[in-house]
């Protein structure tokens, strides 16, 4: 393969700095840069870099539908621990601007769980404890 994986994802989203808020202070990223003249912000875990773009706000902007759009259907965030997921699970819920799909819950048949949402700015996320798998 001459790939080696994937450098950062870059997502268009409603506003910048909310979205940009709850992956720093909610989820404690690290804001890597901020470019306000090509409104974008890179944020990272330490292993995954997402670069964060303000859509255009003077055009109208179309919610997401993971049955209609073409792209990207979520993105899937591990943590390490069913304990960690059910803390961050109240963390999300209460954050401002979250919809909730649905808290943790068995994805199949188990032992691991997942929770799915849309953060503020309007991308799509999954939680997933592993369970070692």
């Amino acid at each position: 393969m001459i790939t080696k994986g994937i450098n950062h994802l870059g997502l268009t989203v409603r506003d910048l700095d909310q979205t940009t808020a709850f992956f720093t202070e909610l989820l404690g990223w690290k804001l890597l840069a901020r470019d306000d003249s090509y409104p974008r912000t890179t944020v990272s875990d330490g292993t995954a870099r997402l670069t964060l773009w303000q859509a255009d706000r003077t055009a109208p902007m179309t919610d997401f539908d993971r049955k209609t759009n073409i792209g990207l259907h979520h993105v899937a965030l591990e943590v390490e621990t069913e304990d960690d997921l059910k803390a961050l699970a109240g963390k999300i819920e209460a954050w401002p601007g979250v919809t909730m799909e649905f808290g943790p819950e068995p994805l199949g048949n188990g032992p691991r769980k997942h929770m799915m949402f849309a953060e503020p700015g309007g991308i799509r996320l999954e939680i997933i404890w592993a369970a070692g798998q």
